[in-house]
């Protein structure tokens, strides 16, 4: 019979190719969280009402406009969305397509924290850091265990 392994404790540090991942991977998500909170504000907004115009994006994400300016902009640059002038701002294709999946994403993970009983205020809030962080396997989990309780 194989010998069982001891988890592993708090002093243990994990291998150097593994922990590296780790780190790259919470950096690359921390790089999109902006353009992922943008694409799905914009889209919100369009579908509410019929606009994005970069002041209300600017008012709603709590910024300047200047820094709405900035990052709309690297919204353009990687074809996630269109602006005209004096008519706001326009999601592409794939800029809708990353607003439905973040939405998606949040509403997973809320629905999750509700269900281990977690406020809906404070899921609401926990669930925009933490939608854009968890892994697929990690939403594919949650939505098992959901489904699972229904």
């Amino acid at each position: 019979m194989p010998e069982k392994q001891p988890a592993p404790s708090s002093h243990d540090m994990p291998q150097e190719p593994a922990q590296a991942d780790r780190f790259c991977r919470a950096r690359q998500a921390r790089s999109a969280t902006l353009l992922e909170d943008y694409a799905e504000l914009i889209a919100d907004l369009l579908a509410s009402g019929g606009e994005a115009r970069t002041v209300d994006v600017a008012r709603r994400m709590g910024v300047a406009h200047a820094t709405a300016v900035k990052t709309i902009a690297r919204l353009k640059r990687e074809g996630l969305a269109t602006a005209l002038p004096y008519r706001g701002v326009f999601l592409t294709a794939a800029g809708h397509a990353l607003a439905d999946r973040v939405r998606a994403r949040h509403r997973l993970v809320v629905e999750l924290l509700v269900a281990v009983g977690v406020p809906v205020e404070d899921a609401e809030a926990d669930a925009e850091g933490i939608e854009h962080h968890v892994s697929d396997s990690t939403l594919a989990a949650f939505a098992g265990f959901l489904q699972g309780r229904k």
